[in-house]
């Protein structure tokens, strides 16, 4: 156990040493992106090992793995924040907003409506990014900057006041090709932009791109949140 602890702990230090570099070489500001560790598939004493580290941002793909394992590690460590990154069905929305402090995967209309619905529920604000679709391989998110400035309409007119919009969230395509990659990424800082000039209202600035292969290259692309499981926790323990 105690090498699986080292090996957490070093981890994150490798990762983190990583993005301060490509922060620095990118020209940003230290300290300006943040590391979200994806914690899916791994157990409760693997996130733990990560809190001693001082990591307390986790992503879960799993409305109920998340519901499981996170409710008492939250309940010992308050400063832990745990957000949804994986497509989320409607029915899944009441627990969803009962774990999590932020879903990054909205993609459409309807799960605006129910995430409002829920959150009202239980008197809680839950923040939000939109996913754009910018690869091909990805079925979930947006397909057009239209559809989310519509939602982003309907949201600054006062009809999901539960739902705090911070920005957006992307998926590269799974290639070796670095101009896609990047293009990729482009493509949401761009989205970003345009609808941050629209909506001055709100705080658009998360974008979060970037994963465990191409988080350098979203770095330099402008990403504020990198998305990193498998280089900090291994391969899936269940």
């Amino acid at each position: 156990m105690a090498s699986e602890v080292t090996s957490i702990s070093e981890n994150i230090k490798v990762i983190s040493e990583k993005i301060r570099q490509a922060e620095l070489k990118s020209g940003r500001k230290a300290g300006s992106v943040k590391l979200l560790a994806v914690s899916k598939f791994h157990p409760s004493d693997a996130v733990l090992e990560a809190v001693k580290s001082g990591q307390f941002l986790f992503g879960e793909n799993r409305v109920q793995e998340a519901s499981e394992k996170f409710p008492d590690i939250i309940e010992k460590n308050p400063e832990v924040k745990v957000h949804l990154i994986g497509q989320l069905q409607t029915n899944k929305v009441k627990n969803a907003v009962k774990i999590a402090d932020t879903i990054q995967s909205l993609d459409r209309m309807d799960l605006v409506l129910e995430i409002e619905k829920q959150a009202a529920k239980i008197d809680k604000m839950i923040s939000v990014l939109f996913e754009l679709h910018t690869g091909e391989e990805s079925k979930s998110g947006f397909s057009s900057v239209e559809e989310i400035r519509q939602v982003l309409d309907y949201i600054s007119k006062g009809n999901a006041p539960h739902l705090v919009p911070k920005g957006f969230m992307t998926m590269a395509p799974f290639t070796d090709d670095e101009n896609l990659i990047r293009k990729s990424f482009v493509s949401l800082r761009e989205c970003a932009k345009t609808l941050q000039k629209e909506f001055p209202a709100f705080d658009l600035s998360e974008l979060s791109m970037g994963m465990s292969g191409d988080f350098e290259i979203a770095i330099e692309e402008g990403s504020t949140m990198v998305r990193v499981g498998t280089a900090i926790f291994g391969e899936r323990q269940y």
